[in-house]
């Protein structure tokens, strides 16, 4: 039997002692983002007052599911999960099979005959290496019109240069969420 590692009880310090990638690694079966209610408000007021269209939605480094609960809550069920990390956390609480593609393979273009309504992104994209994120973000505008990105910081700064142009932002419970337009053509 394979001993189970006990989550640590705070992430900046898991992430400082483990690295990003390794703290997902051994944990990610385990992972349960602290911030869930604030994440489902953003959504909710976002999806209200912008008129999302939340009918084939990217769950991206979907976590333990904490977007795509929130879809289901208004409704919205057409949800692809997707984390190389948390699957199985994110299988265990929505039932649902996540796609295990990490941020690599989509900046190389693994997912360019894609095509979703919403990139949603949670508390994940202020993680990814600056040097990395114009062509990841490049990649995403090339795959639905519109992105929310969902963090607890100021971070990422997303340059219209990258392919976005920031609509709206809200803060909940010190929770920032800001949906973006995509600049390509077909949108």
């Amino acid at each position: 039997m394979q001993k189970v590692q006990s989550l640590p009880p705070a992430i900046r310090t898991a992430y400082q002692q483990h690295g990003v990638t390794s703290f997902y690694q051994q944990f990610g079966k385990q992972y349960r983002n602290p911030h869930e209610s604030a994440i489902g408000k953003i959504i909710q007021v976002l999806s209200t007052t912008c008129q999302l269209d939340l009918t084939n939605v990217l769950d991206l480094a979907c976590g333990s599911g904490e977007v795509t609960l929130a879809l289901k809550k208004l409704g919205y069920t057409n949800v692809i999960g997707m984390d190389p990390y948390t699957f199985e956390a994110y299988r265990e609480r929505t039932g649902k099979v996540a796609e295990k593609y990490s941020f690599e393979q989509i900046e190389n273009g693994i997912l360019a005959d894609h095509h979703y309504t919403i990139i949603i992104c949670s508390f994940a994209l202020h993680l990814v290496d600056i040097s990395r994120l114009p062509k990841l973000l490049y990649q995403l505008s090339r795959m639905a019109p519109s992105l929310l990105v969902i963090t607890p910081h100021k971070r990422p700064e997303i340059k219209p240069t990258w392919g976005w142009t920031l609509l709206e932002e809200v803060v909940i419970e010190r929770v920032r969420g800001r949906l973006y337009q995509s600049f390509h053509s077909g949108w």
